[in-house]
């Protein structure tokens, strides 16, 4: 009991969209901490790992093919890749954000990857937060049995490839699979960051790096940086969060929850929150 609970010696770790941002945090924070670190990407990573693999979640082929050059044992999954709205949006976006990321989740479970005592943890979004609101459609969606019917279901409801409501999938999959996984032995959760300093938030800085700035300015605190995030998702594939399953946790600082109880006031926090 103690420390090592929070460590990750002897134990492999797989972080997908681990070449930047708060998945290059994870990958280095958790390898920091004893892991043998396995990072899956599109795009190429700089830093040093136990093995680097092409990956593209748009791709089913691509994703059985980086699970077999992966292989396991898998004792930490994060799932770290994402997308914004804009040009690479649409299908290509829900497929990176959501599909992709179910398919090689339960391509990798039901290949015995995980073993049991394994965890994943997800990044969802504070964006994601009204996922109840959306519930019905959210699970007619997570219903589609795979990768390709999951794509047709999106391409039939064209209104829902949206970043939102792909991060509201994440947070319902999270909470649906809790009980199933853990009957493997497997836990699963996810975060739900506020603005984050990343380079995909920079790219979209007028929108994502400007939201809540009031909330920040009062506060006297600085925009959520990649690797305070990561700290939280290392802790949910840890030892020490071995009672933590079906949680999409919310690291915005607070500003969701000054807004609910109205000791900030903030009307679109309130609108995300059906409020």
């Amino acid at each position: 009991m103690g420390i090592e609970k929070f460590r990750f010696d002897g134990k492999r770790a797989v972080v997908v969209g681990g070449a930047s941002g708060m998945g290059a945090a994870t990958a280095q924070l958790v390898g920091s901490l004893g892991a043998e670190v396995v990072v899956m990407d599109f795009a190429p990573v700089d830093f040093s790992v136990a093995k680097a693999i092409s990956l593209d979640l748009r791709d089913r082929e691509s994703i059985d093919a980086a699970l077999d050059d992966c292989g396991g044992p898998i004792d930490a999954l994060f799932m770290c890749a994402g997308v914004a709205d804009g040009p690479a949006g649409g299908l290509s976006l829900m497929q990176v954000n959501f599909i992709g990321q179910r398919h090689l989740i339960e391509r990798a479970v039901e290949a015995d990857l995980l073993p049991r005592g394994a965890a994943i943890a997800m990044i969802s979004s504070a964006a994601g937060v009204g996922w109840l609101l959306a519930l019905d459609a959210i699970v007619e969606f997570l219903e589609t049995a795979d990768f390709e019917s999951a794509t047709k279901w999106i391409e039939e409801n064209a209104g829902r490839a949206h970043y939102m409501f792909s991060k509201q999938a994440i947070n319902a999959y999270v909470a649906r699979q809790a009980f199933p996984l853990l009957k493997r032995g497997i836990r699963i959760n996810a975060t739900q960051p506020g603005p984050t300093d990343t380079p995909l938030a920079r790219a979209n800085a007028d929108l994502w790096l400007t939201f809540a700035s009031d909330y920040r300015e009062q506060a006297g605190i600085e925009t959520s940086t990649a690797e305070e995030q990561a700290n939280l998702l290392v802790f949910l594939c840890s030892e020490a969060a071995s009672q933590v399953n079906g949680v999409s946790l919310v690291s915005d600082a607070g500003y969701l929850s000054s807004a609910l109880v109205d000791t900030f006031e903030a009307p679109m926090a309130k609108m995300m929150l059906g409020r």
